[in-house]
């Protein structure tokens, strides 16, 4: 019971910070909405605000990205599983078809143009491979009828998707903590938002794993 009841707590609370994590991305996103050169993020980015192929990418990537993030948010809901499996589907080839198709490309050239030089670039082409790859993964593993190996790919994929929520939060907290260089800031600021997530992650599924094995009627 004591077990169940602190399970319950952990899904709430997870899932109360998520709920907060989108609406503040929310916000940010329809900030962007002005489609002014200066706004927000674009302040920093005047080198590249004339060049089309860059600011496409960049609002194509904004726009679209909150989808993956909305969408994926409701994909570790066991009551749309179990009630509403069609929903789940559904809602995961959004998930995967904005990812893959979309975001992995626009990806590789935000990437490409990122700050904070030759780390910060290999910070988000490194983000935006192993997105694809553990998107991809998540999926065939789905078609193949691996359900385990499919859980497990999406909560790696969703870390790197909730990135875009850690890359903000990390930069206000390095901003108010720390007095360097711009570039720098930025340079942690993107290795902050992918590997953390991603240990924690790896903590979460085998987490899941040990207590699937307690349950195991086998032993």
């Amino acid at each position: 019971m004591v077990k169940n009841l602190t399970f319950a707590l952990r899904i709430f609370v997870m899932y109360s910070l998520l709920s907060v994590a989108c609406f503040l991305m929310l916000r940010t996103i329809i900030g962007y909405t002005s489609f002014k050169d200066d706004a927000q993020f674009l302040a920093l980015k005047q080198a590249y605000i004339h060049n089309m192929v860059w600011k496409t990418a960049f609002y194509i990537h904004v726009f679209s990205a909150i989808v993956a993030l909305l969408a994926g948010f409701t994909q570790f809901s066991p009551e749309i599983l179990r009630d509403s499996p069609k929903i789940h589907r559904l809602i995961g080839k959004i998930y995967v078809a904005v990812i893959l198709l979309i975001n992995f490309p626009i990806g590789l050239i935000m990437g490409v143009y990122a700050n904070g030089g030759l780390p910060g670039k290999t910070a988000f082409l490194l983000l935006d491979t192993l997105w694809f790859y553990f998107t991809l993964k998540a999926y065939l593993c789905a078609r193949n009828r691996q359900f385990i190996d499919h859980k497990n790919y999406m909560i790696r994929s969703y870390a790197l998707t909730f990135s875009a929520v850690m890359l903000r939060t990390w930069k206000l907290i390095l901003s108010n903590i720390l007095i360097i260089d711009t570039a720098e800031l930025y340079v942690i600021d993107a290795w902050l938002a992918i590997l953390p997530n991603l240990i924690i992650a790896e903590i979460i599924i085998r987490t899941n794993d040990r207590r699937k094995s307690h349950l195991s009627p086998e032993r």
